[in-house]
């Protein structure tokens, strides 16, 4: 049985963002580089309206209005993945963190490279935020969407950059 995925391109403050979402929830939000990652047993349909609900919670961020989304989500990957991108979704509004302090609170002290890789594959970009982590000294390191776009989300939520612990993240 073929997988319907809806989706859509939206502009953004931080440039071209494709969204795309299964029957579960938000499956994809990237920067938009033109293609389709379409998976296996998956038909892509574009769908505006069907994306909408995430659209304006999107929009409400980027107006300052929205510390979080309401949502739901589709997260796919390996069980560390997943387990990472949820210790992201801990991180508050305004706040950062370390991939070491990631790596603490799924359980795995020694595993922050792997924590790294897990957010360099992050399929929902802002919504997963991911741009909330930073190198263990506080500077801005590896991003996606890239670094400028990394401190404009960062500026956005008026987040300090000296990495600190957040509730329920880190040792």
């Amino acid at each position: 049985m073929t997988e319907v995925i809806q989706y859509t391109r939206i502009d953004s403050p931080v440039g071209p963002l494709l969204l795309a979402r299964s029957d579960r929830g938000l499956l994809k939000l990237e920067f938009d580089r033109g293609q389709l990652a379409e998976g296996a047993g998956q038909t892509w349909q574009e769908s505006l309206e069907a994306l909408s609900p995430w659209r304006r919670e999107l929009d409400e961020y980027f107006g300052g209005h929205r510390e979080t989304f309401s949502l739901p989500i589709d997260l796919r990957g390996t069980t560390f993945q997943v387990k990472c991108w949820h210790a992201l979704l801990d991180i508050p509004y305004g706040q950062t963190c370390s991939y070491r302090d990631i790596a603490h609170a799924i359980g795995h002290p020694q595993a922050f490279r792997a924590v790294g890789m897990s957010n360099n594959r992050n399929p929902i970009a802002i919504v997963v935020p991911c741009h909330r982590v930073i190198a263990s000294d506080g500077s801005l390191c590896g991003y996606g969407g890239g670094l400028d776009i990394k401190r404009k989300l960062l500026d956005l939520e008026h987040a300090s950059l000296p990495a600190c612990l957040p509730l329920g993240i880190g040792a």
